[in-house]
This record gives C-alpha cells, structure tokens and sequence, in this order.
C-alpha cells in the first residue's frame, strides 16, 4: 500500500517527459497533458482514499522509503492527511487550468515548452507535500521555482523580463538562505529527516541539542517560507509576478504554488519543531516552546499583509493589479488564524485555528484561480484588463461575469459559497481564543474585520467598472452583441478567425463556470471539506504519531523485508 505514495510523484513526472517528447505534434502533446492532468487527480484521489477517507475516523499515514533505506538514514515520502488535502487542491486546480491553457496559450509557446514546464512545477508541488526530510523540500522547492521562473518570463516582453528578473533574484536569495538554514539545522540537530528531528527536539540532553541555536536557525527557515507564500514584509515580487506571467501559470502560482509556503509553515512549525520546549524572552516575546517564538511573528507578518494587500487593491486601476494585491491580503488571512493556533492556550482551539487556515487555503486556492483565469478571458476577449477601458461586460458576457462574481463572493464570504464557511472559522478561531483570554486573539479579531471590509471594497470597485454600468467604447467593438458560452459575436483584438475566437472563449470560460460550480459546490457540501481540513489539522498537530509513522512504521522496505540497513 506505501508504494502508492509515489504514485502522484510519479505520473507527473512521466507526464513532463511524454510532453516534451510529443513536441512534434500539437494534438498530441496537448492530449497527454489533459491526460497526464486526469491521471494525477486520479492518483491523487486513490491516495486520499487510502489516507483520508472515511471521513471522521482516524486517517492513515503512508510511508515510502526510497531504495529500500530506512529512515532517518534514507529518503522518506510520507503521505498523511496534511500531504494528501494539499495534493487535492493540487489536483483539482492543475487539471482545470490544463484545460485553460489549452485554449489560452498561443500554439507555438505549448509546442515549445509550456506544458512541459507545466508539469515540471506540478511534480515540485507534488515532491514539497510528499517529501519526509528537510534537505529533499529544499530540492522540490528548487524543481517547482525552476519551472516557474520560465514560466513568469514566458511572453518576453519588457514588463515579463522585469518581473521575472526580480522573482528569480530574490527566489534565488531565499534558497541560498535556506540552504544555510538547513545545514544549520543538521549541524545542531544532527539529522535531516524530519520526523527524527522532531523526536531529538523533544529530548535534546539525550542527543546533544542545543535548542537556542534550533531556535535561530527554524527562524531564518521560516523568513524563506514567508517569501515563497508572499507573507509581509516579502511580498514585493508578487504584483509584478503576477502581471506577467500567462493568466493559466498566474492562476497556478496564486492558487497551489504560494501553498507550498504555507503547508511548510505548518508541517515544520506544528509537527516538528512544536515538539522542543525552550523558556523564550525576546523582544517582547515570551512563550515556553518553539510556537510561543513564532505566533507573535505570525501574527505581524499576517496583519500587515492583510492590510497592506487589501489597501494596494483598492488603489490599482486594472484587473491583475487588484488581484495579485487581494492574493497578499489572503495569504494573511489564512496565516491569521495559524497565529492563533500557535499561542492557543487548549488543543481544542489550536486545532480549530490549523483547521480554519486549511479550510481558508483551500477555498483561495479555488476562488483566486477563478478569478485570475477570468481576468485572462476578459483579456482575451476585450484586449485590455484596465478599469478605464472596461464596464458593461455583465450585459455582453454574462456568464463570464457571473463566475467572477462568484469567485469575488467566495473571498468576500458570502453564504453558501465555500468561502463563507473559510472566513467564518477564522472569525470562530479568534472568538474563541479571546474568550479563553489568549493574548492578542482580541487584535486578531479587529484585523480579521478589517481585512474583510476591505475585501468587499476592492471587489466591489472591480465589479463596478468592469461589468456594471454601460458598456466602454472598447468592449462595444469587441462584443458588439450579448456573447455567452458557444454561441454570439466575439470581434477579434489580434486578428485571425473569428469562429476558432469564439471556440477558444468558450473553453476559457466554461473552465471559470466548473470552478465557480466548484466553489458552490464545496459550500453546499461543507461538510466534507471540513472533514478533509479537520483530519489535515489533526495530523498536522500529532507529532507523536508523525514520528512513529516515518521511524517505526513498516514502510516500503521492511513490508518487501529489504529493512535492516
């Protein structure tokens, strides 16, 4: 059963390989990318089986150790419900905005690189969740960065080249210090698996740890994992990023990418590092474990994001602009309620906060990716994302208008779309850790309103100038007449024919209304994905049972009797 840990690992890899041997044909590439795409959620899906599912009992940790080695001496891939609800946000988006970039990109960029480029970042994703050892997140980091980088700077232009330049020098930045972090770690710790980590924290005069230096080190590891998820005050690569990179690629980076960040925050600083006790007093920060240090950060990082993003997109004049500012924003609501979690004074209320920023995570990764790939169609279809040149687009393309009406809801919260329930478990998450008197849960709170006022003022603005009012000079010449899915007049904005317009339109937008339905559907359905977010939660905080998995569980190599190394 472990072996089917690599299972997601494995079809993306061969899925980048056959793409680039397909090059020759456009049919064919393109057909083993959707396919490679259906492939890895079905991958991903028996993994959730296995792992997760029936939802409300206790979840399963899967084990893979490479070649047979046992851990902590070999490479361990572990697959428990963190790793497992990850890789569902993953696959869902991935697939969907496969099928966008189909009809999106030009036939001369897929054939030259893109989908190989495509799956090479979804194999890096894939090696973050599953990796078990610090040195290998470091390894997948660089396989997801290095495909990205490409990827941002894919058009060429003058504005891509910027972008990509200042994501590529400060991505590179964040991996050397990484770099040093971890050989930081392995100096003071002795060991680069992390469930053996975390078991020589918990007894560290046993093996010789000197936690204050840990302590440091975890430290500088985190201000990288804060740069790759565009936490404050790393967020400054984001907007331009953003704008630069093909609408599909933006979609990916804002809805599954920046999650990497995140899913490290938790397994590291939750599962691993929680298990050391250290008497901290620094600065104004005081706490008896590792996550006393690290709430207070959170919480700054997550505040100041949020206000800083929402305020930078009330203020932007186009489409993308506003978007890759909200994406600062609620990054900071998802970190919110882990800061919360971090100093809650009851394990009931630590793992509702854990659960809320999971819950959270997962709707943003839906509701942004809808959104950024709306703005591409709009793009496409009218020629320009600026507010000025916009309105009226909910009388010409009303289904495209109301999937980014929906996807807005979903962030702002509004019932019964996914996101309500999201932002309503932050809110729960800092009510009740006020009422227990934990201390800044008060702030939170205030933070948390804050963010969510200016949540509804920047997507209200965008509603109004793009799709209200009456239609601008622009979008009359490019949608003379009422347009919705398969049918009406689209006037071309970079020539061509006009019938192969309409058609790539209607895949672009019929991928924005299945991940609006998507949203609707995760909201009237609830249920099941707090499950999903509650095991995650629960597995995260089990360190106990993280250590016994990896070290003395069976694994690959002692279930085929390969053990003894």
């Amino acid at each position: 059963m472990s072996t089917l840990v690599i299972a997601p690992l494995l079809v993306a890899l061969v899925t980048a390989i056959l793409t680039l041997l397909t090059r020759p044909s456009d049919i064919l590439q393109r057909t083993v990318s959707l396919l490679g795409g259906v492939a890895y959620l079905v991958a991903v899906a028996a993994l959730f089986d296995a792992v997760v599912l029936p939802l409300g009992g206790e979840s399963t940790t899967l084990v893979y150790q490479v070649s047979n080695w046992a851990a902590p001496f070999g490479i361990t891939l572990v697959a428990d419900a963190l790793s497992v609800f990850m890789l569902a946000l993953t696959g869902f988006v991935s697939l969907l905005t496969l099928g966008y970039s189909v009809a999106s990109v030009g036939a001369f960029g897929q054939r030259l690189s893109y989908h190989t480029l495509f799956h090479f970042m979804v194999v890096g994703v894939t090696g973050s969740f599953l990796t078990g050892d610090i040195f290998n997140l470091f390894v997948w980091f660089e396989v997801m960065l290095m495909s990205s980088y490409i990827l941002v700077l894919f058009y060429s232009g003058r504005e891509h080249t910027r972008a990509a330049l200042n994501y590529v020098v400060l991505n590179l930045i964040g991996s050397a210090v990484m770099l040093i972090a971890i050989g930081g770690l392995y100096s003071t710790t002795g060991t680069l698996n992390m469930a053996d980590i975390a078991r020589r924290l918990a007894e560290p005069a046993a093996y010789d740890i000197a936690l204050l230096p840990t302590l440091g080190l975890s430290a500088v590891l985190f201000s990288v994992f804060a740069l790759k998820a565009g936490l404050a005050p790393f967020q400054f690569w984001v907007p331009a990023a953003y704008r630069a990179a093909p609408s599909p690629v933006t979609a990916m980076l804002a809805g599954v990418v920046k999650k990497v960040g995140v899913y490290a925050i938790v397994r590291l600083y939750f599962t691993i590092f929680a298990a050391a006790s250290i008497d901290i007093g620094f600065l104004g920060i005081t706490g008896d474990s590792f996550l006393g240090f690290f709430g207070p950060v959170m919480f700054a990082m997550a505040a100041v994001s949020i206000v800083l993003g929402g305020i930078g997109a009330v203020g932007r004049d186009d489409v993308d602009g506003i978007l890759a500012y909200s994406s600062i924003s609620q990054v900071g609501f998802i970190v919110l309620p882990l800061a919360v979690a971090a100093t809650a004074p009851s394990e009931a209320v630590r793992a509702l906060g854990v659960t809320a920023a999971l819950v959270y995570a997962f709707n943003h990764g839906i509701a942004k990716s809808l959104l950024f790939l709306a703005s591409g169609t709009l793009k496409d279809a009218v020629g320009s994302d600026r507010l000025s040149d916009l309105g009226g687009l909910a009388d010409r393309a009303p289904v495209l208008a109301a999937g980014f009406l929906l996807g807005a809801l979903t962030l702002i919260g509004v019932p019964p779309l996914s996101g309500f329930f999201g932002k309503y478990l932050v809110f729960q998450a800092a009510a009740e850790a006020f009422a227990a008197g934990a201390a800044g849960a008060g702030l939170a709170l205030a933070v948390a309103l804050a963010g969510a006022i200016l949540t509804i003022a920047y997507y209200t603005r965008a509603w109004n100038a793009v799709f209200w009012g009456r239609p601008s000079d622009l979008v009359d010449a490019a949608l003379p007449e009422r347009w919705t899915v398969g049918s009406g007049d689209v006037a071309m904005t970079d020539g061509g024919d006009n019938g192969l317009k309409r058609l790539e339109l209607t895949a672009q937008v019929t991928v924005v209304v299945a991940l609006a339905v998507a949203a609707i559907g995760f909201g009237i359905g609830f249920e099941a994905l707090f499950g999903a977010a509650d095991a995650a939660a629960r597995a995260a905080l089990d360190t106990n049972g993280y250590v016994d998995a990896v070290i003395h569980g069976p694994g690959v190599g002692l279930e085929s009797g390969g053990g003894g190394h």
